[in-house]
């Protein structure tokens, strides 16, 4: 095992589709019949890893050279539901927002060399034409989770487990989970009422915006899939009593409930605490 793929790779979370295997053309409904069935699938520290080894090698290697034919694997209501990795889809997608990012060409170069930016946006624009329809089923987000997510869910989706408590120099045990789960018709429909609350009460601005962005990504995705808000490895960024503590997606709720209610002064608290509390993770960024 390398050195990269034995550490923890900490500080994104991750938005999810999980859909049927009807959703899925075949042959690819059936590879994703068969994996199902598997006795152990990778989670997502281990995808990371993988992706942090290709940037070890000079020049590194952003974007695998084939796709992954890896998923993530869950139930709802008994049925199998499969979230592609697309890792190759996502990692172009990642170079494209990082070069947008506007990070100064010093910088950005010994990040990712101009030849090898060029060779990524080359081979996207020759693949992107033979697969038009293409989307990833994973939205990734690093040292936050973005406010408008939680828009899509409710407090009774939340599902927290603390972590294995260790003595002092023994081997890490399983690190705390916090993650929400939901129906793609609850999300959509937490979605619509949010909007039309925003819509009814304040102008349009970058809260409004990011939800109509979302609701267009959720619309590509079958109607009995799985949506998932994972916390992801932002678990070891913050302690154990603040996640025990978080209630994020129902900060939002009340904020969504008082705009329905034409509260305006308690819609703005809500969300204000709720945009302070994760202002202060965005901050752990320049710590050292």
């Amino acid at each position: 095992m390398s050195v990269a793929s034995s550490v923890l790779v900490p500080y994104a979370s991750y938005l999810r589709v999980y859909e049927p295997l009807t959703a899925f053309p075949e042959p690819e409904r059936t590879h994703w019949a068969r994996y199902a069935r598997r006795p152990r699938t990778p989670g997502a520290q281990e995808e990371l890893r993988r992706s942090l080894a290709d940037l070890l090698p000079t020049p590194p290697v952003p974007v695998p050279v084939h796709e992954s034919a890896e998923a993530f694997v869950a139930h709802l209501d008994g049925v199998v539901v499969i979230c592609p990795w697309r890792t190759r889809l996502r990692a172009w997608l990642a170079v494209e927002e990082l070069v947008a990012e506007g990070y100064p060409g010093l910088v950005l170069d010994a990040m990712l060399p101009p030849v090898v930016r060029s060779q990524v946006a080359s081979d996207y624009e020759r693949w992107l034409p033979r697969n038009p329809d293409a989307r990833p089923w994973i939205r990734t987000a690093v040292w936050h989770v973005p406010l408008r997510w939680f828009a899509l869910f409710g407090d009774e989706d939340r599902h927290y487990e603390p972590g294995e408590p260790r003595e002092p120099g023994a081997p890490r045990g399983a690190a705390p989970v916090l993650r929400y789960r939901t129906t793609m018709a609850q999300a959509r429909r937490r979605l619509a009422r949010a909007l039309r609350a925003l819509r009814e009460s304040i102008d349009e601005g970058p809260m409004t915006e990011g939800l109509v962005e979302v609701g267009r990504w959720l619309e590509e995705f079958h109607p009995r899939a799985l949506v998932e808000l994972d916390f992801g490895g932002l678990v070891h960024a913050v302690t154990e009593e603040w996640l025990a503590e978080d209630r994020s997606a129902a900060q939002m709720a009340e904020g969504i409930a008082a705009l329905r209610a034409g509260d305006g002064e308690a819609a703005s608290e809500a969300y204000g605490r709720l945009a302070e509390r994760w202002r202060a993770v965005r901050d752990l960024r320049f710590a050292n």
